[in-house]
């Protein structure tokens, strides 16, 4: 057992702007908190190019400089961060033990705020070109693109919703799907609307095999459809198929997830393991917005706190020394 002084109050895993608003509000409660990141401090936002729907930015903001704006707050009120991979969570009942680097961490409360990672095509000039002309992010980086044409990747409901979406700002939409639309009914005869409009094209059968730029800039998709090499002219590409949440190291920890590998929380953001909550991107019902992850972020650092003073109204007082 670690003694009472090693036992920090909340251990957050991820840094992503869910985790870092948490920390703002739990450090200026007093409430030690530290921070492991085992990628980029800032999560997707950091490598984002510019985000353009986060609230008091109306010009939009370089995604590296919101996290760093972060970052620098939740440091100003005392989180500390640090880089470590976290592989497992041990719950002893009263204390956490979260195994840090294969070395063990204890605390009271456990965040777990480790986001998702957008599934890849994995094809060349894709991860070159992220941020520079292919997104993963219509509601972000649709707008960009304004009388634009885009190549759209992907079948199923993202793919169809988010390509319906993007026609507000473009002149045409190609949509690559690699065998057949995987969408709901209500999505396919909304696409199809578009179709007969001449906004979008769907093309089926269609495998994606690189994207290419010129100049540092975007300009087509090479594809086999049907067999046969092509190529689509395109000013952007946005990539969905689908999200891949990073909640592999939650295996062996009998915490509840969902069908599609997220975080299952009550409506205090805890899991079901008791003292370790979850908010953002890596929840279930999450909007996968930046904004509402900051907001989860606040929300779960209040239920911390409120989960700390429950803890030490319940836990057995120390009998003081007789005077002599």
């Amino acid at each position: 057992m670690s003694s009472e002084a090693n036992v920090r109050d909340v251990i957050m895993i991820g840094a992503g702007p869910s985790a870092l608003a948490a920390a703002v509000y739990t450090t200026r409660e007093n409430i030690d908190t530290v921070l492991y990141e085992k990628g980029v401090i800032g999560g997707m936002a950091a490598i984002t190019d510019k985000v353009d729907n986060y609230p008091g930015f109306p010009d939009g903001i370089e995604g590296m400089k919101l996290a760093m704006q972060l970052q620098a707050q939740a440091e100003r009120f005392g989180a500390q961060i640090e880089l470590g991979d976290v592989s497992d969570i041990i719950d002893n009942g009263d204390t956490k033990t979260v195994i840090v680097d294969g070395k063990p961490v204890e605390a009271k409360t456990v965040l777990i705020a480790t986001g998702s990672d957008y599934n890849k095509i994995d094809v060349p000039g894709e991860a070159e070109f992220y941020g520079r002309g292919v997104h993963y992010c219509a509601t972000c980086d649709g707008a960009f693109y304004k009388d634009g044409r885009l190549v759209v990747i992907g079948g199923g409901n993202s793919a169809v919703q988010e390509a319906i979406f993007l026609t507000r700002f473009t002149s045409h939409i190609d949509l690559l799907v690699r065998s057949t639309i995987k969408a709901s009914e209500i999505l396919q005869t909304e696409l199809q609307k578009h179709v007969e409009a001449g906004r979008i094209t769907v093309h089926l059968n269609t495998e994606t095999t690189e994207i290419v730029a010129t100049d540092g800039k975007v300009t087509s998709v090479k594809a086999i459809k049907d067999g046969e090499p092509t190529e689509f002219a395109t000013d952007g590409v946005f990539v969905f198929v689908g999200l891949n949440p990073n909640t592999g190291f939650l295996a062996n920890t009998g915490i509840e997830l969902d069908e599609h590998r997220l975080i299952k929380t009550d409506k205090n953001l805890q899991t079901s393991m008791k003292g370790v909550f979850a908010s953002g991107d890596v929840r279930s019902g999450a909007t996968m917005q930046i904004a509402s992850a900051v907001g989860e972020g606040a929300s779960a650092a209040l239920a911390i706190r409120e989960y700390l003073d429950e803890v030490r109204q319940h836990a057995p007082q120390k009998m003081l020394p007789a005077d002599e």
